[in-house]
């Protein structure tokens, strides 16, 4: 500062985001928070960087512990940032987070072309001490030379100029597209006003529009009501109908009315594609600057890039998984429909299905062909006693118990809760967040698990993993618990099971503990194999206790469900195939620069893989938030690739025979022992492998899903 300059630095003491031990600090960071603290963290990291680039000592020691310190900066100040635009989202944190999106970017890019240390990396892998490092290690060192490689640290002057705005530009077009998704899909609602209208809707759609009804008005909202002083009934109404998963999914299965379903479903697959909204240029700009990204790095196509990181490793791998899966699957699609157009007609239908009409007569099918329905279930499935189960077949199989502490965590919600994950001994050894309901307004939909704190040794201490569980669940209502569909409790055990590779994992460096640095395809083989305890008769019965009279699930309804397993699983699977080829196809053989529209390659693809041709209007790829919005592209094929494995997995407890209580806890604890705790460490095939002893088999996954 010179002898003229009376500015004086801002005084960081009391910005949360400066913390850097303990949990974040959710419950007090305000946007105002946001430019001055990851600023200041940014000039934190920045000056540790110059002096390890300035040093770059090709041991891990010298270079990757260092490193592994600069991350935990942005674990405490960017981390809850972006957590926070997923669960709290506002205005106001909108503009100063994308206020300082460009100077993270930069700062992520610089490290990640940082030639010094990437020659410190060759040196250390080609070196003496490279037999010194565990396997783990290795992996890492690995990785880092692989990501370096393509973040392009090899590109010199006008290419790595232009490697670089191309890279800080998808950044920010992928905020754009998730912020727009969500203000969208809050822009639509359809107040239904006639109870006419609302005779076919559950007792759980009646109270879950209705609350949102006064909720909307309580905010201000302009809404028409029959009397503007009262307020809605479940059972009079006004019920206000939402995009929102946990309502839209509802609504399409129970409303007799056609014209509002048909309403709602259009304003489902148009969303983000109007005025100030509008996606469509947003993924046409991402599709060029990643074909021109890659070819930057050497790579024909985006997919070639996306591959170089995952199992699959090739499109002609993923293109044979998905073509064995659609020669099983596309029968049961085309009898999916010829059986559900017969029903209908039976019932009365006399009109051509449409997409708005499947989801409704599907259920009604279902409903008779199993005879129960979803109301039914819901009563035995209040989230208290189903955290409960699933906590216990936690501890069965992996030995681990669970402890609720809101008390001891920074919340940013009053629905938040937090739990400490105990080992046999009682020592705890990990925690996690679980956000469980909807919040339309401020929330972004669907459910995921992310990364809070990651495990590491710091001056010899383990610092325990902490991850967040994020579903949007049914709200409590009626003053009664959270009463969950049985497609909630299989998202819940899915998501957890995200959770328990984060928070087992042994692996000591945060590159490789938990979820990271785990090949992107692999990522869903624990989650898709907890889903499996869903439809153990032990389990299940274990985690239900009806609401209002304490039962147990009954023998019957439990048969029934397992029955309606493999219930229009053809249509299912060819859903998923249909995503992902499209995904593939958008990032290999679609020229973004040519005369075909994005929307008519997804029409080319949906020919092949869906029971009814896509509207006119349909354009569901300007919500495709995995794609253009999060890890996916040329990516999506991973759902299935994974669920081959954790099929194949579970498998070995069905072999073994689920009645053998031994041999589940023995083989638990080799499940534990390999895919919860070698995270990231080692290659997920070579965990397979120890864990069922020979390569995958499609055979497991078939038959669960009664294909063959």
């Amino acid at each position: 500062m010179t002898a003229t300059d009376t500015t004086t630095a801002p005084d960081l003491s009391s910005n949360p985001l400066m913390q850097r031990e303990g949990l974040p600090a959710f419950d007090v960071i305000t946007p105002e928070d946001v430019v001055p603290g990851v600023e200041a963290s940014l000039a934190e990291v920045s000056a540790a960087f110059d002096g390890l680039e300035g040093m770059a000592e090709p041991s891990w020691d010298g270079l990757l512990a260092p490193m592994e310190a600069i991350g935990r900066v942005f674990e405490y100040c960017w981390g809850p940032i972006g957590h926070l635009m997923a669960v709290k989202n506002s205005d106001a944190l909108r503009d100063a987070y994308m206020a300082v999106q460009p100077q993270v970017v930069q700062l992520g890019l610089r490290m990640s072309q940082s030639r010094p240390i990437y020659d410190a990396l060759i040196t250390l892998k080609e070196g003496s001490d490279w037999s010194a490092l565990d396997h783990a290690q290795r992996r890492i060192v690995e990785a880092k030379i692989r990501d370096m490689k393509l973040s392009g640290v090899a590109l010199e002057g006008e290419a790595k100029r232009r490697y670089l705005e191309i890279a800080e530009r998808l950044s920010t077009l992928s905020t754009e597209f998730s912020n727009h998704v969500l203000d969208a899909t809050k822009a639509f609602e359809l107040i239904v006003t006639d109870p006419a209208d609302a005779e076919g809707y559950t007792s759980t759609l009646r109270a879950m529009t209705s609350q949102s009804y006064n909720d909307s008005k309580l905010n201000g909202a302009d809404v028409p009501s029959v009397d503007a002083d009262t307020p809605s009934t479940p059972e009079s109404g006004p019920w206000r109908i939402t995009l929102d998963g946990p309502c839209l999914r509802a609504f399409l299965e129970h409303s007799r009315n056609r014209e509002q379903r048909e309403e709602v479903y259009r304003a489902f697959i148009s969303r983000a594609t109007q005025g100030e909204l509008d996606n469509g240029p947003l993924i046409v700009e991402t599709l060029k600057l990643r074909k021109e990204k890659a070819a930057l790095l050497g790579y024909e196509t985006h997919a070639e890039v996306s591959l170089a990181t995952k199992m699959a490793g090739t499109v002609e791998a993923v293109q044979k998984m998905s073509d064995e899966l659609a020669i099983a699957s596309r029968p049961g699609m085309e009898d999916d429909l010829d059986e559900l157009r017969a029903f209908a007609k039976d019932q009365g239908e006399g009109r051509e299905l449409m997409h708005w009409d499947l989801a409704f007569w599907a259920e009604r099918m279902r409903e008779q062909k199993f005879d129960y329905t979803d109301e039914e279930l819901r009563p035995y499935f209040p989230l208290p006693r189903v955290m409960d189960g699933l906590f216990g077949i936690c501890k069965k199989l992996f030995g681990v118990t669970f402890e609720r502490d809101d008390d001891a965590a920074p919340r940013w919600h009053e629905d938040v809760q937090f739990y400490n994950v105990l080992n046999e001994s009682g020592g705890t050894i990990a925690s996690f967040y679980f956000d469980p309901y909807s919040r339309p307004a401020d929330k972004s939909g669907g459910a995921w698990v992310n990364g809070c704190l990651s495990r590491r040794v710091v001056e010899g201490k383990v610092i325990n993993p902490v991850y967040h569980v994020i579903c949007n669940g049914t709200n409590p209502a009626d003053g009664k618990p959270s009463l969950m569909s049985f497609d909630e409790l299989i998202t819940l055990f899915h998501e957890f099971g995200h959770a328990l590779q984060g928070m087992l994992t042994t692996v000591d460096y945060a590159d490789a503990s938990g979820l990271s640095g785990i090949e992107w395809d692999a990522v869903e083989i624990c989650s898709q194999f907890m889903e499996n305890w869903c439809y153990d008769k032990p389990t299940l019965q274990g985690m239900t206790e009806h609401v209002e009279t304490g039962d147990p699930l009954p023998d019957d309804l439990f048969e029934k469900l397992v029955k309606a397993r493999t219930y229009r699983a053809g249509s299912a699977y060819m859903r998923q195939l249909c995503l992902g080829i499209t995904d593939m196809t958008l990032h290999t053989t679609f020229d973004p620069n040519g005369e075909q529209s994005y929307i008519d390659a997804y029409r080319a693809v949906a020919k092949e893989y869906a029971p009814l041709p896509p509207l006119e209007e349909d354009n569901f790829l300007c919500s495709f938030g995995h794609i253009f919005a999060g890890g996916y592209s040329a990516g999506y094929y991973s759902y299935k690739w994974s669920e081959v494995l954790s099929a194949d997995c579970f498998g070995a407890f069905e072999e073994a025979g689920l009645e053998d209580e031994a041999k589940v806890v023995e083989l638990g604890q080799r499940f534990k022992d390999t895919f919860l705790e070698r995270g990231g460490g080692e290659h997920p095939m070579a965990v397979f492998k120890a864990f069922r002893g020979r390569e995958p088999s499609t055979a497991a996954l078939l038959r669960h899903n009664g294909l063959g």
